[in-house]
């Protein structure tokens, strides 16, 4: 999968740098100025400290050494320890206000999931995956067609459920359809899956992401979302390449 990912990750990439540079050209951003060599290097050595905490995460998921909670739990503590001795820019004294905005944040989360958590119960219930599994098998023998139907399904479900509980609910269904009747590659439908499911962590209304930078920065979230609208339809665009050209996915497999 991280194989898999290295190229629509690179597209993931460029397509965001392109919607912010026709941003950029469109609105009156004010504008900065390039570093000379002396200035770079200065820049990246003090980035060096900061730098190691992606290092440790990434590195001790991959060794096996951390899980990728308790690698977040160390990184953490990385960044706390970086920013008071090394940064000098954290205080103990400004530790009760950071851990009360993070309670704050953590509780709006964990509302969000137990809310998405009544809607999976109900979707389950109802056995709405199921009927939709059939129906998506029913109304077409094409792939490709097959792929946008589920990637159209996955949307909307990302909309009202948690990412997790829409990989629970729909990838045990869905996966043996796409293998087996379509013949579409496991890694290709998993990074399909993964990518539109974090689209549902930006959109309204159990949009975890979105409720988290809107309580961060203070802007209401219907405003937030409509910000977002340029990178989201960048994303779905190459949502669309990805489903039509398998070979970006698995092409280095």
């Amino acid at each position: 999968m991280f194989i898999s990912g290295i190229i629509p990750g690179t597209l993931l990439g460029t397509g965001l740098l392109l919607a912010i540079f026709l941003l950029g050209l469109k609105n009156p951003y004010p504008k900065g100025q390039w570093l000379n060599k002396e200035e770079a290097l200065k820049a990246i050595v003090r980035a060096l400290p900061a730098l190691a905490i992606p290092v440790v995460i990434i590195l001790g998921i991959l060794l096996g050494f951390t899980t990728p909670t308790e690698s977040a739990g160390i990184a953490c503590l990385i960044a706390l320890l970086v920013g008071i001795f090394v940064y000098k820019e954290l205080r103990l004294s400004s530790l009760t206000k950071l851990l009360e905005r993070t309670v704050i944040s953590t509780a709006m989360v964990v509302f969000l999931v137990a809310a998405a958590g009544v809607f999976g119960w109900t979707i389950t219930f109802e056995q709405i995956p199921d009927k939709v599994a059939q129906w998506i098998t029913g109304t077409t023998t094409n792939p490709i067609v097959f792929l946008f139907l589920v990637t159209l399904l996955l949307m909307a479900l990302g909309t009202v459920l948690d990412g997790i509980a829409a990989l629970i609910l729909v990838v045990p269904i869905l996966l043996p359809i796409a293998t087996q009747n379509y013949g579409i590659d496991t890694y290709h439908f998993g990074v399909i899956v993964c990518i539109v499911l974090v689209l549902g962590l930006l959109t309204p209304p159990v949009g975890t992401g979105l409720f988290v930078a809107s309580s961060l920065t203070g802007i209401k979230p219907g405003k937030l979302f409509g910000a977002m609208m340029p990178f989201l339809i960048t994303v779905s665009i190459i949502v669309c390449l990805l489903v039509i050209f398998p070979v970006l996915t698995v092409g280095l497999l």
